[in-house]
């Protein structure tokens, strides 16, 4: 760890009320200093520490799966009496209930379609309320062959949450070991979004306590990265195929007053210097500010507040909220393929912008001055943009200024 960073942990009490618990000395549970909003400053290595040691005992940390439950009559009396017993408990019924649900509601009570059924095919004299309704929307979305574009976000959001669900490597030294710390972290739209800039994450990543932060910085797709400056009007086919991302390679993360640099590379400048230089111009009152290399740090290394908005910061002055909202040990259900880290399970869905010609296309370039549009900018795809401004001979007609663009929604 570089030097002026903590390492220490910071100990936090987690109290029955969460507005206004005291800080007790010896525990290194996150505090709430408000409901629902962010935590105390605790280290984040010492939290799973302390995790671990508490659940090493009970076997709460295996990632092997649950053996399968016993079917009805494999056990004794006695089996089945305690099995009763807990329903009865759980569901505040009787022994006798507990034993009729059982009975009713078994496994050996389900039953499979006969050859030939289809399972799509909802019968005609069902009288389970459920199949009722679900064949009515099923009518209505039939006649009126509308797509509902919220259910489509859920059904594509669900897909890339579940895809991953249980995952196990081909090679076993790619396994996570158990007890792995995972944190969840949204990932807010660019600041220069103004619709979206306070409160839509476009992407939520898992990522893992032993990850380096170069990692997650690796991961994280913007816009940004992917434009090509420069004015290509003249010379439309002589675009650089080098975007951004490959020519501006400096970022940081800030967390807690140290801003975490990437220094992987001779080209990368240390974004923060400005920063730090502003703040300690005079006494602003942030205190003294920490550099570190991002390569050199895990998230198992950090101090952090649940909740609380953190920044990440690449392309200069392109600069994206994050917020961790969660942290916990893995589980056997979980993606258990640490190659598949950081692990991206939302993403928002964003509308493409059309070529202003067929408005069928995504744009490609965007214009300005431009002589032939009516709009200023204007958007084109790269068949109605070279049709419209060039003649047959590529020689360019009328004035105007042309770009490269980038669609946000290229990463739908």
């Amino acid at each position: 760890m570089a030097d002026g960073v903590r390492a220490g942990p910071t100990y936090c009490g987690l109290g029955d009320r969460q507005d206004s618990a005291s800080s007790t000395d010896g525990c290194s549970f996150p505090e709430y200093e408000l409901p629902e909003l962010n935590t105390r400053t605790f280290y984040v290595g010492a939290f799973g520490d302390l995790w671990r040691g508490r659940l090493r005992t009970v076997g709460d940390l295996s990632l092997s799966d649950p053996p399968a439950p016993r079917l009805p009559g494999c056990g004794g009396v006695a089996d089945l009496g305690r099995e009763d017993a807990a329903v009865a408990r759980d569901l505040g019924c009787s022994l006798e209930t507990a034993a009729e649900l059982r009975a009713v509601c078994g496994l050996d009570k389900l039953k499979c379609l006969e050859e030939g059924e289809d399972p799509e095919v909802i019968p005609e004299n069902t009288d389970l309320v459920t199949l009722g309704v679900r064949k009515r929307f099923l009518e209505h979305r039939e006649e009126t062959i509308t797509i509902d574009r919220a259910c489509r976000q859920e059904t594509f959001a669900y897909e890339m949450e579940s895809h991953a669900m249980g995952k196990k490597p081909e090679n076993p030294a790619d396994m996570i070991k158990e007890g792995e710390l995972i944190l969840s972290i949204n990932i807010l739209y660019p600041v220069i979004f103004h619709k979206h800039k306070e409160h839509k994450p476009y992407q939520t990543m898992l990522v893992l306590g032993s990850q380096k932060l170069t990692e997650l910085r690796d991961s994280i797709c913007c816009v940004s990265d992917l434009q090509i400056g420069g004015e290509f009007s003249n010379t439309p086919d002589q675009a650089p195929e080098h975007i951004s991302k490959d020519l501006y390679k400096s970022a940081f993360f800030y967390f807690e007053g140290t801003f975490y640099n990437d220094k992987r590379y001779p080209e990368c400048r240390d974004l923060s210097r400005t920063i730090i230089e502003w703040s300690e111009s005079h006494d602003r009152g942030y205190g003294k500010f920490q550099t570190a290399k991002m390569e050199d740090f895990t998230f198992n290394d950090l101090h952090i507040k649940l909740g609380f908005p953190y920044l990440y910061c690449h392309q200069g002055d392109c600069e994206h909220v994050i917020i961790i909202t969660d942290i916990r040990l893995v589980h056997h259900d979980d993606c258990l393929d640490r190659t598949l880290y950081p692990l991206l399970i939302k993403k928002h869905w964003l509308w493409t912008r059309k070529c202003f010609v067929c408005k069928i296309y995504t744009a490609r370039w965007v214009t300005n001055n431009d002589s032939f549009a009516p709009e200023d900018p204007c958007f084109f795809c790269d068949v109605c943009f070279r049709m419209l401004h060039y003649d047959a001979e590529g020689n360019k007609l009328g004035e105007f200024l042309a770009y490269p663009y980038v669609d946000p929604g290229t990463f739908n």
